[in-house]
């Protein structure tokens, strides 16, 4: 009610909902309705009823909680929100499709995100949108952040900055830090590849992949395939293929040429594509059709780009026994919400200072096995409403964070 008192809905009576032009037309528009007043707030988890209900909550009795947080810090994940509580950071400029937007126009974005934490996690979080681009700052500023929080989900950070951004943070902190534009997507889609190749009766140390995109999706699907065992994966980006040879590379790209592109294939998409097993798109455009029949029989094509995927369902049909999208309204979507939900809540099950590449490893065989037993074309990869994925994520993460060594409870 309170919300509703400081920002009236657009249903109310107030005018509320116009136009900057004076108009009413974002009334009839069910996006700006649902959104009026923001998509999430705080309640709380106690009663403040009566004077004895406040003593407890507040002064004086909150004055004890205090002190022993103050003489073991350790009880702070006990006694406050702070193990069940993510931050999800962004400086608005990597925003879906719409670039660099800035932290304002983001907050829509972050307060979806929270929301979806919370639905498909059980996980809390807060949208925090950061006013610089700076690496640094954007670093300091998590880091001065990170007492109120258990984890930290970096979003829509633009590339190669978000590279950065993550390793000082993971070096600074002791709680985990995930870029969930990298690793989420990597994690659904081995998820997802994996699923495929069963299904066509290969392994994956039988495929070769090519990865149109080198931002922060592609380097991470790259990495997290070249740790499950695919056989070769070349990854291209708007020159053509990353390559040893070339003179052109950033830090971020000489280092994924170094483990990428066993073959040493120079050139262009066109050239990577043929007799290709699997192409990943992570980068828009389009790739021409004449390229994708080139590819090996019963490929796999995930053209991930939206709202237009790099290789339209259609044409993709037409030469792979596989489709996936980043799409809603297409089978197979490969949809960042099965993975990051369940991988903090296992991380912060049990209080692991990280997540490394074992946790985002058994994250992708559970959300796989998840419907290992009902494959067909249309269904390599769980619907983000299946109330399997989330338990199944979080027990795999948990247990390969006591595997690893870096669990604390």
């Amino acid at each position: 009610m309170a919300a509703e008192i400081v920002n009236p809905r657009s249903d109310s009576e107030t005018g509320a909902g116009e136009g900057a032009d004076g108009t009413s037309g974002e009334l009839l528009d069910p996006a700006f309705a649902l959104h009026r007043g923001g998509k999430m707030a705080i309640q709380a988890t106690v009663p403040v009823r009566d004077k004895d209900d406040l003593s407890l909550a507040y002064t004086p009795g909150v004055a004890k909680v205090c002190s022993a947080i103050a003489e073991r810090p350790e009880l702070v994940h006990d006694y406050t929100w702070k193990s069940q509580v993510v931050a999800v950071v962004t400086d608005g400029t990597a925003v879906l499709g719409l670039g660099d937007i800035g932290p304002e126009a983001s907050l829509p974005v972050m307060e979806g995100k929270a929301i979806l934490f919370k639905q498909f996690g059980g996980v809390d979080a807060v949208p925090i949108a950061l006013a610089t681009t700076d690496t640094d700052e954007i670093v300091d500023t998590v880091v001065r952040l990170a007492p109120s929080f258990g984890g930290v989900n970096l979003e829509d950070i633009s590339a190669p900055r978000c590279f950065e951004i993550e390793q000082k943070l993971k070096e600074r902190l002791d709680i985990p830090v995930f870029h969930d534009d990298q690793h989420g997507t990597a994690v659904v889609t081995l998820a997802a590849l994996r699923n495929a190749a069963k299904l066509t009766d290969r392994a994956l140390g039988q495929l070769r992949a090519v990865i149109s995109g080198a931002g922060a999706a592609g380097v991470a699907i790259a990495k997290i395939l070249v740790e499950a065992g695919i056989g070769d994966v070349a990854v291209c980006d708007r020159k053509g293929i990353v390559s040893a040879d070339r003179g052109d590379l950033t830090d971020v790209k000489r280092e994924l040429a170094g483990f990428t592109n066993k073959q040493g294939l120079t050139g262009s998409l066109e050239t990577a594509l043929k007799g290709a097993d699997v192409f990943i798109g992570v980068s828009g455009g389009t790739v021409p059709e004449e390229a994708v029949a080139t590819m090996a029989k019963d490929s796999m094509i995930f053209a991930m780009a939206n709202p237009n995927p790099e290789i339209h369902p259609d044409v993709a049909h037409k030469y792979a026994a596989v489709v996936a999208t980043g799409r809603s309204d297409f089978p197979n979507q490969i949809n960042n919400v099965l993975a990051f939900p369940g991988i903090f809540a296992g991380a912060m099950q049990v209080r692991a200072s990280q997540i490394t590449e074992g946790m985002k490893l058994a994250a992708a065989e559970a959300l796989a096995a998840v419907v290992a037993d009902e494959l067909s074309a249309e269904k390599v990869i769980p619907s983000p409403f299946d109330e399997r994925v989330a338990p199944a994520v979080t027990a795999a993460v948990a247990a390969a964070a006591r595997a690893e060594g870096v669990a604390r409870a």
